[in-house]
């Protein structure tokens, strides 16, 4: 099977096979305009003191030649706020005195916080938290990567954490940073980047992820995200939104495990709703954790082995048992003695039914 670079011909080789791209958190100013504004308020408050210094010029006394001049107010007022003093200025009188006490020690310790600021945000506190990042994605396994934040993604991430997944395990990738601020409120991690791209899914360590969930929005563009999950993770079960019906083979054929159609789900939906009223409501039950029933999958624990699938230790309603990769349903003979290493899919009460 021809990987993902030999299938889209656009598509631009990683410059190092293993390029490090730490994750990325969304910040509401940029880091440029940030420093520009308090560039711009120091800078404001000098101003200020070098007019109210200008304007009490009287009060100050040049020992060099009795003359003060703009330029030796600007002089002063720059070493005034640096707290350099080199003495050869000096206010005189008492005005003077009190402005300095005032108004302009105050503005040197603004000014002064400013940078202090400035130095801790851009220095020590980005430098810190690119660190951190970075400790975070080496350390990355076990894993939910989900490849695209649009609506099936977003639901996606939410029940994951519903169902008790730890958002700081679930990466979230997405090219849309208004899209990646709301998965950021959720705790998880999030990099605004190309899923197609080798390198960004080398460095979230996709090959020790637990599962990778595609949802990109395109059919063409979610089947090549899988082509290129399945060529760097061989072996990471990968499910996939698509929603033409001839995409579905594409899909599985580009490596995905599970192939999720939509809109023939809702119309299963649709349909079923003729013969009942309650079937859809079900099955939305079924698969929210939010519902009064769960669908779980599980291997089947040492104590369940030689036991039916109708007497499972959980408590649940056994549904089908998936053995060596082969479905059998709970009427099937088979099913009547459970073997280890078998998959079962079982109905179970959740929390909140079992309190009601």
């Amino acid at each position: 099977m021809p990987d993902a670079a030999s299938r889209n011909p656009f598509k631009r080789k990683p410059r190092l096979a293993d390029q490090f791209q730490p994750l990325r958190r969304q910040v509401k100013i940029p880091v440029w305009g940030d420093l520009g504004i308090r560039m711009g308020l120091a800078l404001g408050l000098i101003l200020l003191v070098i007019a109210i210094h200008w304007w009490d010029r009287a009060g100050l006394k040049d020992n060099y030649d009795n003359h003060i001049s703009f330029i030796d107010v600007v002089y002063f007022t720059m070493i005034s706020i640096t707290t350099t003093g080199f003495g050869d200025i000096a206010p005189i009188t008492d005005r003077a005195r009190l402005i300095e006490a005032v108004i302009v020690t105050p503005v040197r310790i603004a000014v002064l916080f400013i940078f202090v600021g400035a130095a801790y945000d851009f220095v020590i506190k980005r430098s810190w938290e690119k660190w951190r990042m970075a400790r975070i994605q080496e350390q990355l396994t076990g894993h939910v990567v989900v490849l695209g934040y649009g609506v099936s993604g977003s639901q996606s991430v939410g029940e994951l954490i519903e169902r008790g997944v730890e958002p700081r395990s679930i990466v979230v990738i997405d090219p849309s940073q208004d899209r990646l601020a709301e998965a950021e409120k959720l705790g998880v991690n999030v990099m605004a980047a190309d899923a197609t791209r080798d390198e960004t899914l080398k460095s979230v360590r996709i090959a020790e992820a637990q599962s990778v969930l595609v949802s990109a929005g395109r059919d063409d563009t979610s089947i090549l995200i899988v082509l290129t999950v399945r060529h760097l993770a061989p072996d990471v079960p990968i499910s996939v939104v698509v929603r033409a019906d001839d995409n579905e083979l594409l899909a599985r054929q580009a490596g995905a495990n599970i192939v999720i159609n939509p809109v023939r789900f809702t119309g299963l939906l649709l349909a079923g709703s003729v013969k009942g009223a309650h079937i859809a409501d079900y099955l939305a039950d079924l698969a929210s954790v939010g519902g009064r029933v769960q669908l779980v999958e599980r291997v089947i624990g040492p104590d369940e082995c030689d036991c039916s699938i109708d007497n499972l230790k959980s408590g649940g309603q056994g549904l089908r048992v998936y053995r060596d990769g082969r479905p059998i349903g709970f009427w099937e003979d088979e099913c009547k003695t459970l073997q280890p290493g078998d998959v079962v899919v079982e109905i179970v009460p959740t929390a909140g039914s079992e309190q009601a």
